[in-house]
């Protein structure tokens, strides 16, 4: 009687098991498209009979049938490890892949809006005044070209700066960001302790979490590792961002002005310690496009304002107008003083073509005040000419622009490949595919099928022996 209906309870776990395989197998199936879900697998043991033995009698049982208690999620840990690490860098490269194209638009080269166009057909026009001096046209052009140039430098001043603006914002938001999905995982950790403590499954907690840690491994270039009752500790540069079921904060310190990054740079600090945290993912890309690649050319544009005002000024103040004064400054801040130019205060101070000196005779040498000489103009004219002048720099910088600008892209390209073949090697594992999920529900299907024919077979000699021992 014991066998037969030990036969009967090992049919009935079979029953259960494979019940909760293809329940298992159905989760995965319906979760599939589901962003950061892990396939899940029931865990089937087998139940073995008694290990102790009794004093008078021996239990020699077979076994008594199968469990599936324990479901496991599908993780392979050193591939999620490489998958944070590799999403952080390829984050920041994006950032300074992106630097690099909006400091291109900035300058607007090549094209005939650029500062090469510029200072080209300002040069031109000073080469007309060479030709025909008297005549108000060519001097009339020189200052609406030379007028065109000063606002596409400033234009360009400006577009720099609004740039470095919105990437402070950007990371404040940030870090803002970064804060509030700390405390989640911190909430979340807590929740998977007390899961596990009480034998409550808690995979999907799990799922979402890892999710959140993935995230901030792009915001931030955060990693983590397990820690103990199903928790896990999330650092960032060295820093412990979540510890247990605690969450440090982040804040974004350093003045909002560029001008100031020599004295007070943008920084991530924590609160309210206040310690240096060194970022790495997209925080990173935009610290060091803050602190490095956009001053890098904002100081290349002011040196370019101040060099060719200092080349302009000098040729222009060696000559004299058509009233027969002597050249002034043609290019000052604004405020009527030429050393203290840069990029953004760049104005021309002349208005009235008269005044501009073309020519290198006083009116002694010249006979009167409206000298028909040019040569100062055209002196003016072959700075262009120059390989070390306003010109030349430029163009340097340019083409320095366009290989650091090809070498981010070149760089994410590359990056982006190593990251996508990361993520597939860790979807294989962890993602769900729906031929093998198939193939499961099949075989979970087929040993249901024949549990209940063990049951039946099991009835039919319970039955049998009932009927014999009327």
């Amino acid at each position: 009687m014991s066998g037969t209906f030990s036969g009967l309870n090992t049919a009935r776990t079979a029953l259960w098991a494979q019940q909760r395989a293809m329940d298992v197998t159905g989760q995965n199936i319906a979760n599939m498209n589901t962003v950061g879900y892990s396939r899940q697998r029931a865990e089937l043991q087998s139940l073995g009979g008694t290990a102790v033995p009794a004093t008078y009698a021996v239990n020699n049982n077979v076994g008594e049938g199968v469990s599936a208690e324990k479901v496991s999620r599908i993780r392979d840990a050193f591939l999620e490890s490489r998958a944070q690490l590799e999403q952080a860098t390829t984050a920041s490269m994006t950032v300074a892949d992106t630097t690099y194209s909006q400091i291109e638009d900035a300058f607007r080269e090549p094209g005939d809006t650029g500062i090469q166009a510029q200072l080209s057909d300002m040069w031109a026009a000073w080469g007309d005044v060479h030709d025909n001096s008297t005549n108000p046209g060519p001097r009339s052009e020189v200052l609406e070209r030379t007028q065109t140039l000063v606002s596409g430098i400033r234009t360009t001043r400006a577009a720099l700066d609004q740039q470095w603006g919105g990437n402070y914002d950007g990371l404040k938001t940030l870090v803002q960001d970064v804060n509030a999905t700390a405390s989640s995982i911190a909430d979340l950790n807590e929740s998977i302790r007390r899961a596990t403590i009480n034998g409550l499954p808690s995979n999907e907690l799990a799922d979402k979490r890892d999710a959140l840690v993935l995230q901030l491994s792009q915001q931030i270039g955060a990693t983590s590792a397990p820690a103990d009752d199903g928790r896990i500790t999330v650092s960032v540069g060295g820093a412990t961002l979540v510890s247990g079921g605690s969450a440090l904060k982040l804040q974004l310190v350093g003045s909002s002005d560029p001008d100031d990054l020599a004295t007070d740079p943008p920084r991530v600090v924590t609160d309210p310690v206040g310690t240096l945290v060194r970022p790495g993912g997209t925080a990173e890309g935009q610290l060091t496009a803050m602190t490095s690649t956009i001053p890098q050319y904002r100081n290349a544009i002011d040196s370019l304002a101040k060099n060719l005002a200092t080349e302009l000024n000098a040729a222009h103040q060696a000559g004299y107008d058509q009233d027969g004064v002597q050249g002034v400054a043609l290019l000052d801040d604004g405020a009527g003083d030429p050393t203290k130019i840069t990029a953004a205060n760049l104005t021309l101070a002349i208005t009235d073509g008269r005044k501009l000196a073309a020519s290198t005779l006083s009116p002694a040498a010249a006979g009167g005040s409206a000298s028909g000489d040019s040569t100062n103009a055209d002196a003016i004219y072959q700075l262009s000419l120059s390989t070390t002048g306003t010109d030349a720099s430029y163009r340097k910088m340019i083409v320095g622009l366009g290989v650091q600008a090809s070498t981010a892209t070149n760089r994410l390209s590359a990056q982006s490949v190593i990251s996508s073949q990361v993520d597939a090697s860790r979807e294989s594992v962890s993602g769900v595919n729906l031929d093998e999920e198939m193939s499961n529900l099949l075989q979970y299907q087929h040993a249901y099928a024949a549990a209940g024919k063990l049951v039946s077979a099991v009835n039919d000699m319970l039955d049998t022996l009932i009927n014999m021992v009327r």
